[in-house]
């Protein structure tokens, strides 16, 4: 069965940095899109970073722009996601996502997989 473990994530400091990784196993195939998302209390999940699946190419939401940087090593099925300059309105459940096709998109209906979901603090 496929799973995405996540680790990292936790309580920070306004200013201060966290790092997400996610790790995908116990399937053949290769997760070629992979995303994170994030949910803050009261709202939808919505779209923070994608990464192609050679790692070439990024997006990210206005609001991280600059301050997040995605990256993979497909050797390992693993994607990380360093966050930077943390802000309180970046408090949220972030989730990694991941399915076969060839593309990621912005849209969480596309992934089938999902990891568990960690919750970031950040305290002003």
């Amino acid at each position: 069965q496929v799973q995405l473990v996540e680790s990292g994530g936790g309580l920070v400091q306004a200013g201060g940095s966290l790092r997400r990784s996610c790790a995908a196993s116990g399937g053949t195939f290769s997760m070629y899109a992979r995303g994170w998302f994030g949910q803050a209390p009261g709202k939808e999940r919505e779209f923070v970073s994608r990464i192609s699946r050679s790692g070439g190419t990024t997006d990210y939401a206005d609001s991280v722009k600059g301050r997040f940087t995605i990256s993979r090593d497909n050797a390992k099925n693993t994607v990380t996601l360093q966050m930077n300059s943390l802000i309180p309105e970046d408090t949220a459940v972030y989730y990694c996502a991941g399915d076969g096709s060839w593309i990621a998109t912005r849209e969480s209906r596309q992934y089938d997989y999902w990891g568990q979901g960690t919750q970031v603090t950040v305290s002003s």
